[in-house]
């Protein structure tokens, strides 16, 4: 029943699959998720093969989608049947077409010996095989024309050339003596072009050129003609030794990358080499698109740019690169970039209009750019959708209307060239304004169309139009008013420039100082007297709003960052230390009884100061004085690289039995085992990093006849980081769930720093972590991508920001204007920058302030001398953002009248009753639903927890909760946070019978109670319940409950 439920929901996803595919043909990810749809269905392998032909109808594919489809054409077909046989050969054809696949180039060589031998053999050639397809030159010729394509392979063209030597060996064998010497020459000379040719085996090559020799050519000649093979080879020879490492290298996007730039940086370009290169890169590329690798799709269209740069500098013939442009496009329909350099490709050769645009016949210029747009990668027509690159769109539209302009411009455009340019331009304004809320900053479209109008068809009008409507949809933005004005200015109409300049002078632009400037030209070049000293009036009154409304912005933000640096410099002191059975045993103090007292340290200083040197020191002799010693570090676990998960164990399995399966792995530290819904997994940590090799050889093993996964656990986990302040998680598990079976998600502590906003999701399988990845980079919300990476451990220093504080500054009163490459361009030289953060509104404009983290604390202290210097005529303020350093009141009294320490117990309640496993930063975002928290901390020990909240009042609304507060399945309990550390025990909803009468938390410290020495004569301690017996608990500290709710307004 649950597989035919199971099927049913995988035919309903097809079914919308295929009508989303309808739509976006040329999504490449649905195509992906086609195919692995219909694989993973019962019963569906014509399916298979259909979303395969689909997938190559549309895009480039590479081996994964060609092979099976060849291998299944060729199984279906008559291959004695000539018509068959061509069927074959032409998808050889369009997989080579495609990407470079030296499995496809082996396959395609051996289908054509195999097919020559069988045909060869027949006694009379078939009458449709076609005039002399398949006999010896014409597969000569093709088996030619395939290794050409794999020669540029350094490394694995060998194999290809192994198989034409061979078989042209054969011909030799079988050709008649007439034809022997001119084979014997052919065979010779593709010998020596290949020993021109750097490729690895070289050797190998150079052994067969001598066996080649002994075999057919004089004995007398030997000699001299190795000596002559050596020295042709030596170059190619030296010039693979010199290869070697960057081949060796390739196991990344990044190498070809690297080996690409070393090889162009060459005095003379190798383009034998070059482009054998680009086209592995391509390649690759594209199989970690195929896979759903982040960022493959942006370096695979990187790589085709550079490739057809490449190609066009090095002066290719024409139909070579229209040959490889039509290829791109291909593989990546959605770069603008790429079919820019098309259309201009057609416009460069004269292509005419033609109403064949398929790709193998001519294409016309608005061919092109209207099957670019019918990709529907450059138009967003749904406005909830993510946003678009309009970096994309704009290059294409520009390409197609320069090749109109120009077209009039020479007299080759029409009686409606005009409006076709014109529409041209205005249809892409309109992609690139609902691509991205942002648009272009650069108005590169707006300022070709105003130049048409102005240069071309001489209507100004029409651009000052272009331009007021530009500036009502960037408002704010200063660079959009300055060239509303200069047409205006330029088109004679300073009356109404004037007045623009007095309208948004005052406008809360993103760098006003630009357009006062652009006024004060104006009116030097255009003004009288009077309306300059208006103009300098004015921009000085708005100078002064400007500045006024910085500074409180600015003054906002630094009390703010003061604000939390104080706060988190004086955490709550929750630990008390319970000293039993020391000294007389009448004055002993318990643990759930304790008086709250200021220890004074030991120290000679009048000030009451201990020295550093100063150890405290344990003694439980029975000494009148108790001593303390700190408990000694433990030796620190290496979780991450000790621990392996195992997943897909049998019901029931025992922890005796994972203990037998890695006996002979190393020590065994701890074992945990869940038992998921789904599912029977553990983690088993071992005590050393070394006993995870053989730990992993277990993968597949068998407990109860079941097989079993074992795999690193920080291989199925992933570090996310980067999303909306609001996500918790649930969200967290909601976005990634659909990836596979989540383990574990774990939350950062914030009682350290409250920024921190990562995770860390644990999946059962590495299978499903990797398919996560695909959520790197996407866009949650505007100006946040999310990021997501493998939880490596190796390079945990890149992901963590638990040291940060210590290399961070704090910069305020910066201009509005201001750009994370200024503060760049100001702080490094001060030492290496790790990240800047800068405080952007929701138009991208800086609000005034910025944190700057260097790679050394010693480069943090330097930057502070950059304090009071001018960037964008605004003087900035640079402090440390420690959290650590203590706030300039040093007396610890703030505003209330309370002592810090004090006043942050009178805002904090202890939660007992909570799971061993708690997570702080879990136990917080619970909290966050029903008040204002500042931090929170775990207890393990005695499974209690301390939350410090934004203030008294969000204290109170917690204790003062009826209902319940669950947490993990666990109701709460909740109450007050003592002097003392100790406190009253509360439920979350207090019984009726108690008449809803709760200890409110006094509006003043509570005085401190001195230590004294215990000894004979001493009083005994009086605990904190019976100082209060007898006494109305609503009385306590002068307020009562009635005052208590007052605080919650």
């Amino acid at each position: 029943m649950d597989d035919s439920a199971n099927t049913n929901d995988g035919l309903d996803a097809l079914a919308n699959l295929l009508t989303e595919l309808s739509v976006n043909s040329f999504d490449i990810n649905l195509h992906v998720q086609h195919i692995n749809l219909a694989r993973s269905l019962p019963e569906m392998e014509s399916q298979v093969t259909v979303a395969q032909e689909m997938a190559a109808n549309y895009l480039a594919v590479g081996d994964e989608v060609w092979l099976p489809l060849i291998e299944a054409k060729a199984a279906s077909a008559n291959l004695d049947n000539p018509a068959d046989v061509s069927e074959v050969l032409d998808l050889y054809t369009r997989a080579e077409g495609d990407y470079l696949s030296i499995h496809v180039l082996q396959k395609h060589i051996e289908f054509l010996v195999d097919r020559h031998a069988h045909f060869a053999a027949l006694e009379a050639t078939p009458d449709d095989l076609g005039e002399g397809i398949l006999s010896t030159a014409w597969t000569r010729e093709a088996i030619s024309e395939v290794f050409a394509k794999g020669a540029g392979h350094l490394t694995m063209s060998r194999y290809l050339w192994e198989l034409q030597r061979d078989w042209e060996l054969e011909m030799i064998e079988a050709a008649p003596k007439a034809e022997t010497l001119t084979l014997i020459e052919h065979v010779e000379a593709l010998h020596l072009t290949r020993l021109q040719q750097p490729h690895a085996g070289h050797e190998d090559t150079y052994q067969s050129y001598s066996s080649f020799t002994t075999s057919y050519k004089p004995a007398t000649e030997y000699e001299s003609l190795l000596l002559s093979a050596s020295k042709i080879r030596s170059r190619a020879v030296k010039a693979y030794e010199r290869r070697e490492p960057c081949e060796l290298a390739l196991t990344s996007l990044d190498a070809y990358m690297l080996y690409i730039a070393s090889e162009r940086r060459g005095k003379i370009p190798d383009v034998f080499v070059i482009t054998g290169l680009y086209e592995r890169a391509i390649a690759e590329a594209a199989k970690h698109r195929f896979a759903g690798e982040h960022g493959a799709e942006q370096a695979l269209r990187m790589f085709w740019v550079g490739y057809l740069d490449f190609l066009r500098a090095q002066g290719t013939d024409e139909d070579a690169m229209v040959h490889t442009l039509r290829r791109a496009t291909r593989s990546v329909p959605g770069s603008g970039e790429v079919w820019a350099r098309y259309i201009r490709h057609l416009e460069r050769t004269g292509s005419v209009d033609s109403e064949d645009a398929s790709m193998g016949g001519a294409e016309s210029l608005s061919d092109a750019y209207h099957r670019a747009l019918a990709t529907n990668l450059f138009t967003k027509a749904d406005p909830k959708a993510p946003d678009l690159d309009f970096e994309q769109i704009i290059p294409i539209v520009l390409a197609r209307a320069g090749a109109e302009k120009r077209a009039i411009e020479s007299g080759r455009g029409g009686e409606d060239a005009f409006g076709t340019l014109v529409k041209v331009v205005e249809d892409g304004l309109v992609m690139v304004r609902q691509a991205s809320k942002a648009g272009d900053q650069r108005f590169r479209l707006e300022k070709f169309l105003s130049e048409l109008y102005l240069n071309l068809a001489d209507v100004p009008e029409a651009a000052i139009q272009l331009w007021a409507s530009t500036a009502v949809h960037y408002k704010s933005t200063w660079a959009v008013w300055i060239a509303y004005t200069d047409v205006l200015i330029r088109t004679d109409q300073h009356d109404i420039a004037r007045s623009t300049f007095q309208d948004v002078s005052t406008k809360n632009l993103d760098y006003p100082e630009a357009l006062w400037d652009a006024w004060l030209g104006f009116e030097h070049a255009h003004g009288s007297l009077a309306s300059l000293e208006d103009a300098l009036v004015r921009i000085e009154r708005a100078r002064t709003q400007v500045e006024t409304r910085r500074v409180k912005e600015a003054q906002k933000a630094y009390e703010a960052a003061q604000y939390a640096m104080e706060q988190q410099a004086a955490p709550v002191h929750v630990t008390s230390v319970p000293v039993s059975d020391v000294g007389q045993g009448e004055s002993s103090v318990t643990t759930g009884d304790q008086m709250d007292v200021d220890v004074p340290a030991t120290s000679s200083d009048a000030r009451g100061k201990r020295k550093a040197s100063d150890k405290p020191e344990l003694d439980v002799s029975g000494s009148k004085k108790a001593r303390l010693e700190p408990p000694t570090d433990p030796l620190k676990r290496d979780r991450e690289n000790s621990t392996v998960f195992v997943a897909d164990l049998p019901s029931g399995t025992t922890e005796e039995q994972l203990k037998a399966l890695f006996k002979d792995c190393g020590e065994i530290r701890e074992i945990k085992m869940t038992n998921m819904p789904e599912t029977f997994v553990a983690t088993v940590e071992f005590t050393a990093r070394d006993s995870i090799p053989p730990a992993l050889t277990k993968d597949k093993k068998r407990i109860d006849e079941v097989e079993v996964s074992v795999h690193l656990a920080w291989r199925s986990t992933i570090y996310v980081t980067n999303f909306p302040e609001k996500t918790d998680d649930a969200a967290i598990r909601d976005l990634f769930g659909k990836y596979g079976l989540i383990f574990d998600v774990r939350w950062p502590s914030k009682k350290f720093k409250m920024s921190r906003r990562f995770c860390y999701v644990q999946f059962t399988s590495p299978a499903s972590a990797e398919r996560a990845l695909e959520l790197h980079g996407r866009k949650l919300e505007s100006e946040r991508t999310l990021s997501v990476y493998i939880s490596n451990p190796e390079r945990k220093k890149e992901r963590t920001d638990a040291d940060a504080d210590e290399r961070e500054v704090y910069v305020a009163g910066l201009s509005r204007f201001t750009t994370k490459e200024d503060l760049r361009g100001v702080f490094s030289r001060y030492g290496p920058i790790k990240d800047i953060r800068l405080a952007e509104d929701k138009d991208g404009r800086s609000r005034g302030f910025a944190f700057v983290e260097f790679d050394n604390e010693a480069d943090a202290y330097t930057a502070l001398s950059a304090n009071n210097y001018e960037l964008k005529k605004r003087r900035m303020a640079v402090t440390l953002a420690d959290t650590r350093v203590r706030p300039k009141n040093r007396e610890g009294w703030s505003e209330t009248g309370l002592g810090r320490r004090a006043e942050a117990r009178n805002r904090s309640i202890r939660i007992r009753n909570l799971p061993t496993d708690t997570q702080e930063g879990l136990l917080q975002q619970v909290l966050e639903k029903y008040a204002v928290v500042k931090r929170a901390e775990f207890f393990a020990a005695t499974c209690e927890a301390i939350v410090e909240l934004e203030n008294a009042a969000e204290a109170g609304k917690l204790l003062l909760r009826m209902e319940p507060i669950v947490f993990n399945g666990v109701n709460l309990e909740l109450s007050e946070e003592t002097l003392s550390g100790s406190s009253c025990p509360q439920p979350a909803a207090p019984p009726v019978s108690a008449g809803g009468m709760l200890m409110p938390r006094t509006a003043r410290s509570r005085p401190r109670a001195r230590a004294r020495k215990v000894g004979i004569g001493a009083a005994k301690p009086v605990a904190a319940n019976d100082t209060q017996k007898g006494r109305p608990a609503a009385s306590i500290g002068g307020k009562g409950q009635d005052d208590f709710r007052k605080m919650l307004g």
